[in-house]
């Protein structure tokens, strides 16, 4: 649960970096929220929760 807490605050400080540079119109930020709820909804989603969580536990690992 905290890593999806602290993933989807990154993705929203990025997605605010981008909107405040120009790079993203607003519709296209919208458009990308929309389709992370969409996407959330189906049956990748315990997929694609399962390949980011392996993601951050390669970057959580100290040796």
């Amino acid at each position: 649960m905290a890593v999806t807490v602290a993933l989807a605050l990154l993705l929203a400080v990025i997605v605010v970096a981008l909107r405040r540079q120009g790079s993203v119109t607003t519709v296209a930020a919208l458009a990308c929220i929309a389709f992370g709820f969409a996407l959330s909804s189906t049956g990748l989603a315990p997929v694609i929760s399962d390949v980011l969580s392996a993601v951050a536990g390669l970057f959580s690992r100290t040796s």
